[in-house]
């Protein structure tokens, strides 16, 4: 995706957030203050530090499409991430504060005076909510934005608050219960649990998650019916912000292939990653061992069958030491590799005592 069309999109969408939750926010003041509501009233404060949120969001876009230079050489994406653990702790800061301001609320209460424009207002806001909460997941998951994302699930956490706020305010009307601490307690909740995910999401990109298993199937279905490749492992992508990132890649390839041969295929395999999935990969080698077949099943069929072990790769015969290598991929379970490792050795050489082993253990980064 063309990036400056991507910060245009971004940019709009934030600023259709602000105005809208101004919007909202100048209205359900009006209607708390005139009703005496601290639950309305917080509804607003909480449209306030959206809006805010949508600014903090064209900020950071604005930095995070600076241009690479030598300090930070992958570009500056990751301030994405930044804002998003920003409007995070905004969102928590505003619930701490509504549930001091409710509990007050509960223990000196002061009985609010709703009205037909009360509940006529924070209908309409729910609508509102609902509707720009929608629109704002959507145009951030078109865009890749996280704080879009997030914004859009905040908005649409709010309809359902404004919903609590509705309900306060019909039993109020009908009943004449005072129940408008309570429900800014419960907005409050929700409004600091709403924060903490996202705190925890914005958190979880910039140490460093497991990549989608979409795109990594992805990409090795790609590059795996390209001709001369037999096997795509250890595949690792590091992300530099929601537009950038760079990764590495083994692949298997026949034994009697030509330098030659392996530079056009390396190349080939960079070029399709490139412009399907906007990713620069490094291409590593492994060679394909084809006059080995019955050692090969048995060293794989010991090697699989342990817990722990998904697959085998990098075998490699070397007849004149007499010596087997080999990768195998492990899962997060298998705590003990020395272990494990002095298991396989043992079990191999009882089958094949004529070689000694190697083994080495591959994480599985990328699932």
């Amino acid at each position: 995706m063309d990036g400056n069309v991507r910060e245009k999109q971004i940019t709009r969408s934030s600023a259709i957030g602000i105005l809208a939750n101004v919007f909202l926010a100048a209205f359900k003041a009006v209607a708390g203050l005139l009703a005496s509501s601290v639950s309305v009233i917080l509804d607003a404060v909480n449209n306030l530090t959206d809006a805010l949120s949508s600014v903090i969001t064209i900020v950071a876009i604005k930095l995070a499409r600076r241009k690479p230079d030598e300090k930070h050489p992958y570009g500056h994406g990751r301030v994405e991430y930044f804002s998003s653990i920003i409007i995070s702790g905004i969102v928590i800061a505003a619930g701490a504060t509504s549930f001091a301001e409710s509990v007050k609320k509960i223990f000196a209460p002061e009985t609010p005076d709703y009205s037909a424009l009360t509940i006529i207002i924070i209908s309409v806001a729910i609508i509102v909510k609902l509707a720009l909460g929608k629109f704002m997941e959507i145009r951030g998951k078109k865009y890749n934005s996280d704080s879009l994302v997030a914004i859009g699930t905040d908005s649409k956490s709010d309809a359902f608050l404004s919903a609590s706020t509705l309900v306060g305010a019909i039993a109020a009307l009908i009943w004449g219960l005072n129940i408008d601490g309570y429900i800014g307690v419960l907005i409050s909740v929700f409004i600091v649990k709403s924060g903490s995910e996202m705190l925890m999401e914005s958190v979880g990109n910039i140490v460093g998650v497991r990549p989608d298993s979409g795109i990594t199937v992805a990409i090795r279905d790609e590059v795996n019916k390209i001709d001369g490749v037999r096997g795509v492992h250890d595949l690792i992508l590091h992300d530099y912000g929601p537009e950038t990132a760079i990764g590495s890649l083994h692949i298997e390839v026949d034994s009697d292939m030509t330098a030659r041969d392996i530079h056009k295929l390396i190349r080939d395999i960079q070029a399709l990653v490139l412009e399907k999935f906007s990713i620069f990969v490094t291409v590593g080698i492994y060679s394909y061992d084809k006059d080995h077949p019955a050692e090969r099943d048995i060293i794989e069929n010991i090697v699989v069958s342990q817990p722990g072990v998904s697959s085998i790769h990098a075998l490699f015969f070397d007849d004149e030491k007499q010596l087997v290598s080999f990768d195998a991929l492990v899962d997060f379970s298998v705590t003990d590799k020395g272990a494990l490792a002095d298991s396989l050795k043992k079990q191999l050489k009882e089958k094949l005592p004529q070689y000694d082993y190697y083994v080495n253990f591959d994480t599985d980064y990328s699932n």
